[in-house]
Order: structure tokens, then sequence, then C-alpha cells
């Protein structure tokens, strides 16, 4: 399959790459590398929003706020930044957060949460549930709608949000999983099948792996394998954004439709979204505007952030619609 010009330019380009991988560098280098390259391709225009600032829950976790238009109550959307919860940012997250403020009209909570190795599991579940919290608590000072609260992520991201959901049931409207990591003991075949030449290497990903979970014993706790919990019933309403090729095919691939198959089963309502010749394994290197013209493309969509977050009555009604159009 042929992928999307602009992830074959992000292919050959690292191909060319004189910077070290991941997984040979202290976390504290591979993170100004994250940081550095993810900045050199991130859209060079950023939505302007008439408001930004940065809040600190009582547990002392920063969020960023990003709100569309001032004065208005929204509902909003907790954002988990994708990073193997070893790599990544507020920074490195801001143009996504920013276009999916935009694009859904709500307001984004995006949190930097405690990485390992420094801080290993459960640190980082531990700040995603205090300041989903403090979002809840604050609803009415933070000018959102508490009846329309979602959660979501990429990739590490996607796997925080989907705890967030799991332990907070009742109290959140969707989850947005965006190629989530929802089984942690690296069993499924396309580990060893993909696990070479599309960037995210298999020894990057077992080195995001020991620095989250050095304890083999956590692997199969549900807080880090949410596919592995005892029960998915009373979860929100949830999308599964996965691609057909690249990256996260490798690693994720399986696990998303699996979380998708065993929210389904439990009586969810599930949109799973396969975005073909599409890679969003760097959802934010790429931009949603190449989502956008994916889901467009695939599904007769007119954005993803418009359509995700409406899913669940979170977000504005999407302009388009068509057989990929999630279902209310």
């Amino acid at each position: 399959m042929t992928p999307h010009p602009q992830v074959q330019k992000l292919l050959e380009a690292a191909s060319w790459s004189p910077l070290p991988p991941y997984h040979t560098v202290p976390a504290f280098v591979a993170r100004r590398i994250y940081r550095d390259t993810r900045g050199a391709l991130a859209p060079k225009q950023r939505p302007e929003l008439p408001e930004v600032r940065l809040l600190v829950t009582s547990d002392n976790v920063p969020v960023r706020s990003y709100r569309p238009v001032a004065g208005e109550t929204l509902p909003a959307l907790v954002f988990f930044h994708g990073g193997g919860w070893t790599i990544g940012d507020l920074d490195t997250h801001d143009a996504l957060c920013r276009q999916i403020a935009v694009g859904a009209r709500c307001a984004v909570f995006s949190v930097d949460y405690r990485l390992g190795p420094e801080s290993p599991f459960p640190a980082a579940v531990q700040d995603s549930l205090s300041a989903t919290d403090y979002v809840l608590k604050h609803a009415e000072k933070l000018k959102i709608d508490p009846a329309r609260i979602a959660v979501g992520g990429d990739s590490a991201g996607g796997n925080l949000a989907a705890v967030v959901a799991l332990s907070m049931k009742g109290m959140i409207a969707f989850q947005l999983l965006i190629y989530p990591a929802t089984d942690q003991r690296g069993v499924h075949p396309s580990h060893e099948r993909n696990g070479r030449g599309y960037l995210l290497t298999r020894e990057s990903m077992d080195y995001f792996r020991a620095s989250y979970l050095p304890r083999k014993d956590d692997w199969t706790d549900w807080r880090a394998s949410p596919l592995l919990a005892p029960s998915l019933k009373g979860a929100a309403p949830a999308l599964v954004l996965m691609t057909s090729v690249f990256p996260r095919v490798q690693w994720r691939y399986p696990h998303p439709r699996a979380y998708r198959v065993v929210l389904a089963e439990a009586g969810h309502l599930c949109q799973t979204f396969c975005l073909t010749a599409t890679w969003l394994g760097l959802a934010p290197f790429c931009s949603m505007a190449l989502a956008d013209t994916a889901i467009e493309r695939d599904l007769g969509v007119d954005g993803v952030t418009e359509s995700v977050l409406y899913a669940a009555g979170v977000g504005k009604r999407p302009h388009g619609g068509g057989p990929g159009q999630v279902p209310r």
C-alpha cells in the first residue's frame, strides 16, 4: 500500500537522520531528540486562541488549558500526550491540542504527567487521575460543562485515557483513543512482523516499557494494560483511531482492535476508524490536517476533530457526514 506523500517524506528524512535511536540513549537525551525533531516538523501555522494558560492541580500536576472562545461554557477534552510514558511534554503536543480545540470547539486540558524512568508506573496514572479530577471539580470555575467532559490521548496517552475512563466510570462522557497501547505483554505476532523499518522498532518499544514498567509483574496490572481490566462495563463511549500501515501497527494495532471488541462486548458504543495508507504514529508531526484529509477521503467525514468529539455530544456537530460518521 502506498503511504501518504507526507508520510513518505518523513520516512525518507528519518532514514538519513544522524540522530541515534531512542533506545540507545538516556531518557533525558531521548526527550531532547523527540522535542527538537517534533518542533522542526510541526505545522508552521498554529491556531491562535484567545486563551492559553497554565494550571496546577492540588497534587502539583501541571495542566495547560486551551480555549477556542472566551466567556462561554464549553465541552472539554482532558488530553494525555504520547511518547512511551518516557518522552513528550506539553510543548510537543501543543499544535495538536490547539487544532482539537479549534476543530471541535471545546476546551482542551493537556496534562504534563510524570515520566519514567524517574517516575515509573503508576505515577503517570496517578497524575492523569488527579488532573481529570481537578477539571471535574472545577468545571464551573473553568467554564466547562461537567456533563460533557471527555478524555483522550495518542499512544501512551491513549493508554492513560482508557485507564482514566475505567477509573472514573459515570463521570466521563467520551474517550478518544488514538492508537492506544492497551496490552503491555507484547505477545502479538505483529510485534515481530513489523518490528523493523518504521521508526518505532521493537528495541525502542522494549525501551519505553522498561522505563515505565521496570517490574514485569506490573505488565498485567489493568492500569498498565486496560485490555486486561476485569470489566469494561460502565465505561464511556469510545472512538478508536487506528492506521493500516506504519509504526503503530507493530505495537498497538492489535491492541486497539481488541480493546474495541471488548468495549463492544461490554455493551458500549464504540466506533473504530482505520485510515488506509496514513500514518498517525506521529500525529502532531503530520498535524491533524493529514488526519482530516484521510478521514474525509476514507470515510466521508469532514474532520476528525469535529467528528470524534461529536460522537458523545461533546463537541460541535460535524459539517459533513457519510458512511463513516460516528453514530450518536
